[in-house]
């Protein structure tokens, strides 16, 4: 599958972050320059006779991404931490995982993590992310700048621009790497919280029903029903490239339904 764990390569870069394990694969670089270029041009052509150039845009929207990811998967790497689990990182060409390896705690397996202890493992991604975004944010607004980025968020999330009102960055280069900073990490955190598997929101949907009684294959039902209504409306609102995803999401949350015989 496309959203598992890439397998290692000799062109992947390796470090520890905060005691984790880091992997970036080679794919990660290549997916963030598809995913950006077209956002990157259009900032180019705004900036107009300032911009410092395609190739300085794409570097600092690499940077943004690539720390606002990072950030992302420290939060369910130190969540894991908190809970007695070693835990290793990993980014790739369609974002990132944290992933347990082995437990602190002798003679207990990663494998029997609560569901309220896997809810919070998993809200911390997004979580983080969020924060890091919001003291960004705040210290723009503290500065008297605005935070440019807010206005061009969708599903009317762009309301938010009034409260970060201010003058304008007018170093290019910070004004972009802001902007490619905050914009990315608030659309990843929320998108990620959608119920939907196998982003982080389908853990937190399974963790919230198994929690309150029910089983696996209904939050699976709900990631079906999800993910097949955000297919429709991306396709039919020319986002083709989001569209198939869901759709794909669809498919594999019911194939996983018809794995456990949860198909009826």
């Amino acid at each position: 599958m496309l959203l598992q764990e890439p397998p290692a390569s000799q062109y992947d870069l390796r470090f520890n972050a905060f005691g984790f394990p880091v992997r970036i694969a080679w794919t990660f670089w290549l997916g963030a320059l598809v995913i950006g270029f077209d956002f990157v041009r259009g900032m180019d052509m705004a900036f107009g006779e300032e911009s410092p150039g395609m190739g300085p845009l794409l570097i600092l929207w690499t940077a943004a991404l690539f720390l606002s990811i990072l950030i992302h998967e420290l939060g369910h790497a130190f969540a894991f931490r908190h809970q007695g689990i070693h835990s290793s990182i990993v980014l790739y060409h369609f974002g990132g995982l944290a992933t347990p390896v082995a437990s602190m705690i002798p003679g207990r397996s990663i494998g029997r993590l609560t569901p309220k202890q896997d809810l919070w493992i998993t809200f911390a991604g997004p979580l983080i992310q969020l924060a890091a975004a919001a003291v960004i944010m705040f210290g723009l607004k503290a500065l008297g700048y605005e935070v440019a980025a807010l206005k061009t968020l969708p599903a009317g999330l762009d309301v938010l621009s009034e409260y970060f009102p201010g003058e304008r960055i007018e170093n290019p280069a910070l004004f972009a790497f802001t902007f490619f900073f905050v914009f990315p990490s608030i659309v990843w955190a929320l998108l990620n919280l959608l119920p939907v598997w196998p982003l982080d929101g389908g853990h937190i949907m399974r963790s919230i029903v198994l929690l309150t009684g029910g089983d696996e294959s209904q939050s699976l039902w709900i990631s079906v029903g999800a993910a097949g209504l955000l297919a429709a409306y991306a396709l039919t609102h020319g986002q083709t490239f989001m569209g198939i995803f869901f759709a794909m999401f669809a498919v594999q949350s019911f194939q996983m339904l018809q794995q456990r015989g949860g198909w009826r």
